[in-house]
């Protein structure tokens, strides 16, 4: 078979396999091989497409029917896959088939598995139909199969707490994405007269008009929504918090890249518009803002699921901010990341489905001393912890890495302190998610455990396949960050930014050129070295800065507060009478450990680690959540508001 094959049978191979489950679903065995088979030969057929795409410079143009352009004019639905496309091919390839591992053994208990595997599936064939598809409207289909697939996998377990609830958000806020996305998709045909994406990218650049800008902007909702990008972030950590483990694993590692891999296809390729400061500026901005307040928020949870759910688009705000730097390290880096978070988040999310497998609950406050029982699956999450923490020498050091030097390079190079600021956020996020994991490991897997787990075991072994696989992953890709680059990232970046290959694969030879269209090739991946004295000595420095903002932007009357300890402290002494380790130390707050002549064991919760941080920034947390009132109503409202100001702030800049 031809590799000009290999994409179509990609995208069809999950379908097909949907199709044969409703046949043979019932039969357990006969199910788990179809599930096998219908996600490992995607993932096989897209690795077979790295020598001559990733390595070598080919674009693969399939039109179906083999209705090629008449004329210099697309007939046709096709499908289009360069260096870019492939690249989150492989991601969304490599985290289904480790979910589906994992579902064997984890949805082996619940009711309708037939169902399940059916629409698990048909999401998978939607977002892998999304990223190698070439045709606009095509686009909007799948988007409109993995939505439905995805809001009924999140209301799977309907008897959950919050779980209808959550689809139902879900489905109210995704349809107006997809809204967003059909009418863009519309006025963007009523003007070209094509939905071709290759002749769209040939037509739009310098004929953009009233019609065209407020396309671009329904467009770029629409893909938020997607990835959660703020202000749709509620969304991911209502559906995170109620779909199984696979799912989630899906959302955050499978449907948050559709909405990036949308933003990028449309700012740097479609429209071309990534020249102008100003949409670097949206770009950098949301990511920014995004990274902040969904850590912030993480920090916050009383739920593993929901606190991971927040942490996935605090992580997807990276990438955007990378994206945003319209650089080829930036674009490089943002890639290296987004590959990174499939891998980190999804043996996270995987762990905690581990735990709420053998303890039947996520709830922080419930839980603790679990490493005892589950070894395991404890240094697995450890591995994910310190990978989304950024420690070296796993995979998220390399890429967060690579995203301060490019935010810093930027910095440098245009005189924008702007651009400055975007990495000292970076940096504090980084530090708050390390606070955030400290919280989440001593809550869940060290302390005392409860009586009522003292019977839990380990995971089965399909279930720690899964998630071994994605914590060597998580392993190599840190160790050997070179091999990433130059493999995987560099090229998939060179793609971005060679928009002309990408329509003269598709339309013929010398058709962009036709438009007077120009590449920015040749693109430079020039960076310090990860281990380069001078980058770190600049990144402490960066890092001091982002210390000093935060201790200014928190402190409080320290006099006033240790006046109000000093007090309490002698009131409860005159209370109680001389005691053990009198004074502030031995009282109120403070009594941690000892409650008086005799030792008395006392579990120190997660939320009890950070407590100073949130009193510090009490006024912050109440406003924020004030805002997350948990009502669709108002997400419906976030959104129309967002797409309102997308429209007025393109109008402007474009």
């Amino acid at each position: 078979m031809s590799i000009q094959h290999f994409p179509i049978c990609a995208i069809m191979a999950y379908f097909l396999g949907a199709f044969l489950i409703v046949i043979f679903g019932n039969n357990r065995a006969l199910r788990n091989i179809i599930g096998f088979l219908a996600t490992a030969t995607p993932l096989c057929l897209l690795i077979g497409l790295v020598k001559p795409i990733m390595l070598g410079t080919d674009v693969i143009a399939y039109w179906m029917g083999n209705r090629v352009p008449a004329g210099g004019y697309a007939i046709g639905i096709a499908l289009e896959v360069d260096a870019m496309g492939l690249f989150f091919g492989l991601l969304i390839a490599t985290a289904v088939f480790v979910a589906m591992l994992y579902s064997f053994s984890y949805m082996s208990h619940d009711d309708n598995e037939p169902q399940y595997y059916t629409l698990f599936l048909m999401l998978c064939g939607g977002v892998m139909g999304f990223v190698l598809s070439g045709d606009l409207f095509n686009m909007f289909i799948m988007i409109e199969i993995l939505t439905f697939a995805a809001v009924a996998l999140t209301a799977f377990r309907n008897t959950a707490n919050g779980a209808l609830e959550a689809a139902f958000k879900y489905l109210v806020v995704g349809c107006i994405g997809s809204s967003c996305i059909l009418a863009g998709t519309i006025m963007l045909y009523a003007q070209a007269h094509t939905l071709n994406f290759a002749q769209l990218a040939a037509f739009l650049p310098g004929k953009l008009n009233t019609a065209t800008v407020v396309a671009y902007a329904l467009l770029f909702i629409g893909f938020c929504t997607k990835a959660f990008i703020v202000p749709f972030h509620p969304l991911a950590a209502d559906a995170h918090g109620a779909a199984p483990a696979p799912v989630s694993v899906l959302i955050s590692g499978v449907l948050t890249k559709s909405g990036l891999y949308g933003i990028i296809r449309l700012t740097y390729i479609l429209f071309r518009v990534m020249n102008l400061g100003t949409v670097q500026f949206w770009l950098v901005f949301l990511g920014s803002v995004s990274m902040f307040v969904c850590v912030t928020m993480a920090l916050a949870q009383h739920d593993f699921k929901r606190l991971l759910a927040f942490h996935s688009i605090s992580q997807i705000g990276y990438v955007l901010t990378a994206a945003g730097l319209a650089t080829a390290l930036g674009i490089s880096s943002g890639l290296y990341h987004a590959m990174n978070h499939t891998l980190f988040k999804g043996l996270l999310f995987l762990c905690a489905g581990a735990v709420l497998h053998e303890t039947g609950t996520t709830d922080l406050g419930k839980l603790g001393g679990l490493s005892r029982k589950m070894p395991h699956t404890t240094v697995l999450f450890l591995i994910g912890a310190f990978s989304i923490s950024g420690v070296p020498p796993f995979n998220g050091f390399a890429s967060k890495w690579m995203i301060y030097q490019a935010t810093y390079q930027k910095a440098v190079e245009s005189g924008n302190i702007g651009f400055l600021m975007a990495t000292i956020v970076a940096l504090v996020t980084s530090t708050l998610t390390l606070a955030s994991f400290v919280k989440v490991t001593q809550s869940v897997f060290f302390g005392q455990l409860p009586k009522e787990y003292e019977n839990v075991k380990e995971v089965s072994f399909g279930m720690r396949l899964a998630m071994g696989i994605l914590a060597l992953l998580c392993i190599l890709t840190g160790l050997f960050p070179g091999f990433v680059t130059t493999y995987l990232t560099e090229p998939a970046a060179r793609a971005v930014f060679g928009a002309n290959q990408y329509i003269n694969a598709m339309m013929g030879s010398g058709y962009a050129q036709g438009f007077g269209l120009a590449d920015i090739l040749p693109v430079s991946f020039e960076a310090a070295g990860i281990w380069s004295p001078i980058s770190w000595l600049c990144l402490l420095m960066i890092m001091l800065l982002a210390v000093a903002i935060v201790a200014v932007s928190s402190k409080y009357d320290q006099v006033s507060a240790l006046a109000k300890t000093a007090a309490a402290a002698e009131a409860a002494e005159a209370k109680a009478g001389p005691r053990y380790g009198s004074g502030a130390l031995a009282e109120g707050k403070y009594e941690l450990f000892f409650g008086g002549e005799e030792s008395v064991y006392s579990q120190v919760g997660g939320d009890d680690l950070f407590w100073g941080f949130k009193h510090n920034w009490r006024h912050y947390f109440s406003f924020m959540h004030e805002l997350h009132s948990g009502i669709v109503n108002d997400y419906a409202l976030w959104a129309v508001i967002a797409l309102a100001l997308a429209m007025l702030y393109a109008m402007i800049i474009l």
